[in-house]
């Protein structure tokens, strides 16, 4: 066995298991009590901040506040992007389905494929807008029977979730960034004003019970900082076909771990949808959609 095929097994492993702790998210976010999403993401910014604060230090030797300034207008666009993101997805967890929001949150690389054109130049390939059209048709198919409700409303902030990493993945392309931990640095201090502000807006208190607050930091350490930093450190080895296999661990642990947890299904309409729109993935993936390793934030 090589050295470089020791290296490349490595890699899957981290992006792998980089899948596993991002796919906690709809646990993490069900285990919380009462907290409403802008309370869960202002202590989330704050154990996020804190933990890539350290971890960014202790690999570059660099303040981490040093970093992120130097992403520039790029980088302010981005982090803010991702603090939409991250608003869009835990609100989406908590008024729909986990497997629901998860497959939704899937469509990201296509919305990156059509920003890149739009903005970079980038020319998307024939069998990239072929697997476009087959995930629509499976979104449509996953929303069908939501079109009232809250669950309706949850579907789009999974979308805006979705179209607000393909943003960040934009301008950290557009920076020609390639080290994207001082962006995510910055959106979770974004993120701890952004939520402040809304809380005291709409009288939220910044205060949590032991339950609520434990969950809340610990999703910003273990399922999006840790998962950030073994994306991060995988994705140096591994091709770009296989990190967007890799990363539907992410999509498909995910309804598993509620399910196996708190029993919670899936819709049929959401199971139908989603297997149409994880074969577009899939195929998209294995046709070779690009040479560079795709952004991922969580």
């Amino acid at each position: 066995m090589t050295s470089d095929h020791i290296t490349h097994s490595r890699g899957i492993f981290l992006v792998f298991m980089a899948g596993v702790l991002w796919s906690t998210v709809g646990l993490g976010v069900r285990m919380i009590e009462d907290a409403a999403a802008w309370q869960i993401l202002f202590f989330r910014s704050i154990s996020l901040s804190l933990f890539l604060f350290v971890v960014i230090y202790t690999m570059r030797r660099q303040n981490p506040i040093t970093l992120a300034s130097q992403m520039g207008w790029n980088g302010v666009i981005g982090g803010l992007a991702l603090v939409a993101a991250y608003a869009g997805g835990i609100y989406s967890v908590q008024v729909t389905s986990v497997g629901n929001a998860l497959l939704l949150f899937a469509s990201a690389p296509f919305m990156t494929a059509i920003l890149g054109q739009i903005i970079l130049g980038e020319a998307v390939r024939r069998a990239t807008w072929v697997s476009i059209l087959v995930a629509i048709i499976g979104i449509i198919i996953m929303v069908a029977d939501k079109f009232g409700g809250s669950a309706l409303y949850g579907n789009l902030a999974a979308l805006g979730s979705a179209l607000g990493f393909a943003i960040f993945t934009i301008t950290l392309r557009r920076g020609k960034a390639t080290d994207m931990m001082p962006v995510v640095f910055l959106s979770g201090i974004f993120g701890i004003g952004i939520m402040a502000v809304i809380c005291f807006a709409i009288g939220l208190p910044l205060s949590l019970s032991a339950n609520d607050m434990g969950f809340s930091l610990g999703m910003g350490v273990f399922q999006v900082g840790a998962g950030l930093v073994l994306y991060t450190l995988g994705s140096r080895t591994v091709p770009a076909a296989e990190l967007t296999l890799l990363s539907l661990a992410e999509v498909v642990l995910g309804p598993f771990w509620v399910w196996l947890f708190l029993r919670e299904t899936l819709t049929t309409n959401t199971v139908i949808g989603g297997i149409i729109l994880l074969i577009a993935i899939t195929a998209n993936a294995l046709s070779g959609q690009r040479r560079k390793p795709p952004i991922r934030a969580i």
